[in-house]
This record gives structure tokens, C-alpha cells and sequence, in this order.
């Protein structure tokens, strides 16, 4: 299984849409991927490695695939759509790591 994470980093003056996100944006992935995506999680970020320190991420998504293949075959026809739809929900840029589930 593939597990693409989608990290927002907790920059000063940043702002994230949680609703938009959960209800909007990755529904609407989802849904373009027809199928190829099996499920996603959604987390917030709540504090850092120290007690009471900021979190490193404000907000980190997931998406799950069968296969790196999958995911290729589902994402490029759609990737622009995706990209445009991220100014509406947040003002950061997101990391992408895509990854082997090895257990889970």
C-alpha cells in the first residue's frame, strides 16, 4: 500500500481551512480518483516534540493507494485541478511524501 502524506507547515501568519480540507478538498480527490484511492486521514496538529511548543505541521493529510502505480495513473490527469483548489482552504505550500506502508 502507498501512502501519499500532504505536511502544512506551521509558518507564522499561516492559515488552514479544516472543514474546507475534510469536507471540500480531499472529497473531491476522492472522488477524481475514481476508485484508486482507497481511503485518506485527515490530522491536526496539536504540539511539537517539547510540552507546550507549537505543533511542526498544522495540518498533515493522507492518502491511501494500492500502488505507486495507481496513484500515478489517478493523479496526473487531475493534478492541475488539485493544485488550483489548495489556495481555497490554506496561503501555505504543502511537502509531499509518498511512501511504502510497511505496517498498518
Amino acid at each position: 500500500m502507498i501512502d501519499v502524506s500532504i505536511l502544512y507547515p506551521n509558518e507564522a501568519g499561516a492559515t488552514f481551512d479544516f472543514d474546507y480540507y475534510r469536507d471540500q478538498h480531499m472529497t473531491m480527490i476522492q472522488q477524481k480518483m475514481a476508485g484508486a484511492c482507497s481511503h485518506f486521514t485527515i490530522e491536526k496538529g496539536l504540539q511539537g516534540p517539547v510540552p507546550g511548543s507549537d505543533p511542526t505541521y498544522l495540518a498533515i493529510g493522507h492518502l491511501f493507494f494500492e500502488s505507486l502505480d495507481a496513484f500515478t495513473a489517478a493523479f496526473g490527469p487531475h493534478a492541475k485541478a488539485i493544485g488550483a483548489d489548495i489556495a481555497n482552504y490554506t496561503n501555505l505550500k504543502p511537502i509531499i511524501q509518498i511512501s511504502e506502508v510497511l505496517v498498518g
